[in-house]
Formats: C-alpha cells, sequence, structure tokens
C-alpha cells in the first residue's frame, strides 16, 4: 500500500541520521541561542513551508529563529542574517545553484553555517563542514523527482529539533503559553 510504503521510506530516512552529529547541532544551536543570537533556515521551492513551521514552532517556545528564502536573499533578504548567528541551508541534492551561492555569500558573514541534505557528496558538503546528511530510498512519486519523502523528512529533522531545543534551553510550560494565548491552545492552557 502507498502509504505504507511512505511510512517505511521515511523512517528508514530517519533512522539514517548519525545521532553524534544531530547532537552536535543541538549543541551548536543551544550555544548561538543562550549568547542572543538566532538560528536562520534558509531553503527554497517545497522547502519553504518546511522551514517556516521550524521557525513558527521556534517562536511559540520563545526561541529566536527567523526563515529566509534563499531565493530572495540576494534581494535584500540577507540582511536578517548577523554575524553570531547559526544559518541552516536546506537542499536536497546539495548543488542547488542558489544555495551555492548563498552558502559563498554567507561564508563572508561571520556566521555558523549547517547543512541539512540527503547527498553525502555534493558541492555543499565540501563547503559546509558541518553538515546533517540523511539517506532517502525514494520521493514517493512516480519518477523518484519530486520533492515529498526529503520535504516530510526534512519536517521531521527539524521538528525534532525544536522540542529538542526547547529542553536543552529549558522551556516551560508557562513561557510556551504566553506566546501562545489565541486559538484551542490558548483557550486549554488558559483553563490548566
Amino acid at each position: 500500500m502507498y502509504f505504507e510504503n511512505i511510512l517505511e521510506t521515511v523512517q528508514r530516512s530517519v533512522k539514517s541520521m548519525d545521532e553524534a552529529v544531530f547532537n552536535q547541532l543541538l549543541d551548536d544551536c543551544k550555544r548561538v541561542l543562550k549568547s542572543e543570537h538566532k538560528v536562520v533556515v534558509s531553503g527554497l521551492g517545497k522547502n519553504v513551508p518546511v522551514c517556516e513551521k521550524f521557525v513558527g514552532t521556534m517562536n511559540s517556545l520563545g526561541l529566536e529563529a527567523r526563515f529566509m528564502n534563499t531565493n530572495t536573499a540576494v534581494h535584500g533578504d540577507l540582511g536578517v542574517v548577523k554575524p553570531g548567528d547559526l544559518v541552516i541551508v536546506l537542499t536536497k541534492s546539495g548543488e542547488t545553484v542558489e544555495s551555492v551561492y548563498l552558502t559563498n555569500l554567507l561564508k563572508q558573514r561571520g556566521v555558523e553555517l549547517w547543512l541539512l541534505s540527503f547527498n553525502r557528496d555534493s558541492t555543499l558538503t565540501r563547503e559546509i563542514p558541518k553538515h546533517l546528511i540523511l539517506d532517502l530510498d525514494h520521493e514517493g512519486d512516480a519518477w523518484n523527482i519530486m520533492p515529498n519523502n526529503s520535504t516530510t523528512v526534512n519536517l521531521i529533522v527539524l521538528q525534532g529539533l525544536a522540542m529538542n531545543l526547547a529542553g536543552r534551553m529549558g522551556v516551560t510550560l508557562e513561557q510556551f503559553k504566553e506566546n501562545h494565548p489565541g486559538g484551542a491552545i490558548g483557550e486549554k492552557l488558559r483553563k490548566e
């Protein structure tokens, strides 16, 4: 069945993650946040809503994060990145022209760079020494080309990063409550 195949593919991909590397990313993000800098995620195409979800989660936890679209970064959005920030570049291939160009610009800004990708031997794995690379058997479409399973895995990894950072930073339910007064969640938290 299609859904079982997707779940198995995604599970294999997540299990391919090097836990020590993920923990290094967590440590680096925590250090950057403790020094009052921010975590910036940059992606393009179908990774845009994945990045935005991560930033929304981080902000609701009171952890400083921003999204920078890889395409619009060179048209002024680079201003969101300050020296001392940590930038995570998302690109499946590690070869996307826009991502390679942006990486070269970011190297001149005094930021800490991380790569989240699915290609162990790419231009960006050589350009960005700190990288979290996952394996991916198949995208889950008829041609194995559409960003389907890769974006799902990116979402899982980034949400895992946010949840683990919340724990390591000691975020409390009261802090979350302050940032989420509205909606069903806000109503539930008011009753507790």
